[in-house]
């Protein structure tokens, strides 16, 4: 068979929802976690934001690699068994032709989105952090304007689902803000408490 980039463009377009699907996911999770650890900060009242910036890079690379790693692994399991059984009902080779190239390159592509969504999530709610470690100074805790951006990326991942199902933006954008703002509260209650 011969190999069509037409036809393998195809089938990457078909796997969009795949990627989406796994950019919400695991850019909710990672700015759910980096909402946690900045307000965890804030309350118990950190003051070496170096120490902070390190402990939330940490968590940041982890949740890049996670990411990465597993998400190639399950697709690229997926897809092989897809082509094996595939090959298996029309008793013809696939590796080579269209889908066989989908199969390898598709686990690479979701792998990266799902990788890189909470890499860049993490970073841009880190941004306060950095700034006010440059800076030396801000008009605010650096923590609360982590938290406030983290609350925007958030809102900002529930509107693009609700684009995506066809959902009112706002209430979409909504219900992924009361999420993390009833993350935030857990977290202080707990901190109050210790």
């Amino acid at each position: 068979m011969v190999f069509n980039k037409k036809q393998l463009l195809l089938h990457v377009l078909r796997a969009r929802s795949i990627a989406r699907r796994y950019l919400f996911t695991n850019g909710f999770d990672g700015s759910l976690t980096m909402l946690g650890m900045v307000t965890g900060f804030y309350v118990a009242e950190m003051k070496d934001l170096s120490v902070a910036i390190s402990a939330c890079l940490g968590a940041t690379v982890a949740l890049f690699i996670s990411g990465l790693s597993s998400a190639y692994l399950s697709e690229k399991a997926e897809r092989e068994k897809e082509l094996r059984e595939l090959e298996q009902a029309l008793l013809v080779n696939l590796k080579e032709s269209d889908y066989g190239h989908a199969s390898r390159y598709l686990p690479i592509l979701v792998a990266l989105v799902n990788g890189l969504a909470p890499l860049v999530l993490s970073l841009v709610i880190l941004l306060p952090l950095f700034f006010a470690e440059q800076l030396r100074s801000l008009p605010s805790s650096p923590f609360l304007n982590s938290i406030f951006v983290a609350l925007i990326c958030i809102f900002s991942l529930g509107v693009f689902i609700g684009k995506i199902s066809k959902q009112f933006w706002l209430w979409s954008g909504l219900r992924t803000l009361i999420t993390a703002i009833v993350t935030v509260i857990i977290i202080l209650l707990f901190g109050l408490s210790i």
